[in-house]
């Protein structure tokens, strides 16, 4: 058997393996344009690929691209540390809320890193990361995730406080959600916030891909989170157009109508149940575990974790995972909701192993398990969407008075499967000041 190759559809010829390794190389070097590197040494990514990463956005038919992305490796100055984030912005500054997120978040948490280090709470050493994942009880390894788990929310709730003071963000009613993780050698943590997603591709134990999702969809009629809106007396109910989305309004007015329970900015919201303290969550990463996919919700309402997952797996090169995930989303919203406005749509794929030569790829073996994408998805995989609180009735949509408002903002000058915001509240332009974030202890 020879070597694998490929064919080069712009000039028409065969590539061998030799040079479509050399492609590869090319199109990695020539990607470097788009790193930034900050103090520290951390290099910064907006847009692009390397070998371990491959990230995209597409605008979609709302108006300008909301959605944010970035990667930073070599992050707080840990070659074997890496930080991933995707920020989907809504409402009229939406696009600026997302930005300042995906610019300062990390920053801020790689200076409380760095400050950290210095001081004490080393990462744990190999014999308590085996001690742990055995089911052992190991008070370094706690300690330790509790210090992270502390600068993330920590790092979250100064962004937003930020946000509420900037003069140059009007973020009273536009906000940003916000779904990142942090590799640092077997360690992965994931921070959430709102409704975008990460999702894990792993092995089972008959080597088929199955997809793990990390994170929950934080929507408003979740128990938990109900019950905090319900209590600082925000308002939860569905449209009657749209029964399977639920979203927050203001005590006394239908408005703003925001689709998720936490979030970035908002700060209409902030005095009626909506915060913006982060879900952190921890994994010890195996060899079964492939890849990490985090994703805007563009992605999500119409493709499946079970579909993204073979999308990634099977692409013919890393580089193109995650433009191939969003060109098959943004058919699927043509196909599903044909009288709908395409949403945004961003995605980054981190692969957790090094790349296989292009040459080893014929190998019988790898070809096996390449094909082994059996993708059957758990009893357990219900995104927040699917979960109702049963105390929730619905409600009548508003009315003729609200909707004839001439100053109301709403997403889309059109129809729309779901709208992050459904409009703005006629008291906002008249607030002086923004509320702060109430400040939620997470017992996960």
């Amino acid at each position: 058997m020879g070597g694998c190759c490929s064919r080069d559809d712009k000039v028409g010829k065969i590539l061998t393996s030799k040079q479509m390794e050399e492609e590869e190389a090319a199109l990695y070097k020539a990607e470097e344009k788009n790193v930034r590197v900050e103090e520290g040494g951390a290099r910064v990514r907006l847009a692009g690929a390397s070998m371990t990463v491959s990230m995209f956005s597409q605008q979609g038919w709302k108006g300008v691209n909301q959605d944010a992305m970035t990667i930073w490796e070599n992050f707080a100055g840990d070659r074997d540390k890496i930080f991933c984030g995707v920020f989907d912005g809504h409402g009229p500054s939406g696009h600026k809320v997302a930005s300042h997120v995906r610019d300062n978040l990390p920053s801020k948490l790689q200076s409380q890193m760095k400050q950290l280090s210095d001081s004490r709470k080393p990462e744990p050493n190999a014999d308590a990361t085996n001690a742990s994942s055995n089911g052992a009880v190991n008070d370094e390894l706690r300690e330790w995730f509790a210090s992270q788990k502390t600068l993330l929310v920590n790092a979250h709730e100064e962004v937003d406080k930020e946000l509420g003071v900037d003069p140059n963000i009007d973020c009273v009613c536009s906000g940003s959600t916000a779904v990142t993780i942090l590799k640092q050698r077997e360690h992965l943590i994931i921070a959430n916030l709102g409704d975008s997603r990460a999702v894990l591709g792993t092995r089972d134990k008959k080597n088929r891909l199955v997809p793990l999702q990390l994170t929950v969809d934080q929507k408003p009629n979740l128990p938990g989170e109900a019950e905090r809106i319900r209590s600082y007396k925000g308002r939860i109910f569905y449209l009657r157009e749209e029964p399977d989305v639920y979203r927050i309004w203001l005590p006394d007015e239908d408005s703003p109508g925001l689709a998720m329970a936490r979030a970035f900015g908002d700060f209409c919201l902030k005095d009626f149940g909506l915060i913006a303290t982060p879900q952190i969550f921890h994994r010890f990463l195996s060899e079964k575990d492939e890849f990490v996919v985090l994703a805007t919700d563009g992605i999500w309402d119409v493709l499946s974790n079970k579909e993204v997952m073979k999308i990634v797996s099977s692409a013919p090169k890393r580089s193109e995972a995650a433009k191939l995930v969003v060109n098959r989303a943004v058919r699927a919203w043509r196909k599903q909701h044909p009288t709908s406005k395409i949403d945004d749509c961003t995605v980054i794929c981190l692969f957790l192993k090094p790349p296989l030569p292009v040459a080893a790829l014929n190998d019988p073996k790898n070809r096996a398990r390449s094909e082994s994408t059996d993708l059957s998805c758990p009893e357990s995989f219900r995104t927040a969407r699917s979960e109702v609180s049963s105390d929730l009735s619905e409600s009548e949509v508003p009315g003729a008075e609200a909707a004839s408002s001439q100053q109301e903002w709403t997403a889309l000058q059109g129809v729309c499967r779901s709208n992050s915001l459904i409009k703005i509240p006629r008291f906002a332009k008249a607030l002086s000041c923004r509320g702060g974030s109430v400040k939620v202890e997470e017992d996960r």
